[in-house]
């Protein structure tokens, strides 16, 4: 048993809340753990818990899901992913004793930067589509009318406010007025590389320069499909961790 004057020193102690365990020794010399909850009261404990000081910080989910496999820490205890958004994903402890959860990993995607809303001349407009984009037939379109386009015919008269006209290239001495698709569906690198690019709407526009610019049409749907296939992906590469309850997603 503890003297009143152990237990108000616990409570009295203003410990911070990373530091609410204390320990003190029973008149049978047996060292006992105590956390100090919110409301200032102190509270036996089992054993010490240790948490994590810093959060480790990773870049790819394949670290990530080897990470976990590999059981270096909190093998005993429940953990949770959280699939904050489209870039970020996060594994936490479950709520400890004294209602705080330990952060264990934090994973940011890298992801090549594109300004969209920005008109890029056609040299950068060519590299940018092709390097920051996944492949698809309206990236081909509109990188066949950008690689083509004669350097002072964007037709401001064919501007419909929804398509417009241009003139490209058809030969050696030839040109022809073509329609520029709209909207046009992409799917840049946004995400995860280990997960499926979502594609999106997007309105493509050219003035003179010539020079290209794409604006995002979709309203941020993109985001709740990139959200899904991070999920979708954990599940299937955590599946023996998920099914013996050791990992719990949340997106």
């Amino acid at each position: 048993m503890f003297s009143k004057e152990a237990i108000d020193y616990l409570v009295n102690q203003g410990i911070k809340p990373q530091e609410r365990y204390v320990s003190l020794v029973d008149s049978l010399g047996e060292e006992r753990y105590f956390i100090v909850n919110n409301e200032g009261n102190p509270v036996e404990v089992k054993a010490k818990i240790n948490t994590a000081r810093d959060t480790l910080q990773l870049k790819s989910l394949t670290g990530l899901v080897e990470y976990i496999k590999s059981n270096l820490d909190r093998s005993d205890v429940s953990l949770f992913l959280h699939v904050e958004d489209e870039r970020t994903v996060s594994l936490q402890s479950t709520l400890l004793p004294d209602g705080t959860r330990e952060s264990l990993v934090s994973v940011h995607a890298i992801v090549p930067q594109f300004r969209y809303e920005h008109y890029y001349d056609v040299e950068e407009m060519i590299i940018n589509f092709q390097s920051k984009f996944r492949q698809t037939k309206d990236r081909d379109i509109v990188l066949q009318v950008v690689g083509n386009v004669k350097e002072e015919n964007v037709r401001q008269t064919g501007d419909t406010g929804v398509a417009q006209a241009v003139t490209i290239k058809t030969g050696i001495s030839n040109a022809s007025d073509v329609v520029v698709p709209n909207p046009v569906t992409l799917a840049p690198y946004r995400t995860f590389l280990e997960v499926e690019q979502p594609e999106s709407d997007f309105i493509f526009r050219m003035k003179e320069g010539p020079k290209g610019a794409i604006f995002e049409a979709d309203g941020g749907a993109w985001r709740n499909q990139a959200i899904s296939n991070i999920r979708d992906y954990l599940l299937e590469e955590l599946a023996l961790e998920v099914q013996q309850g050791r990992v719990r997603i949340i997106a």
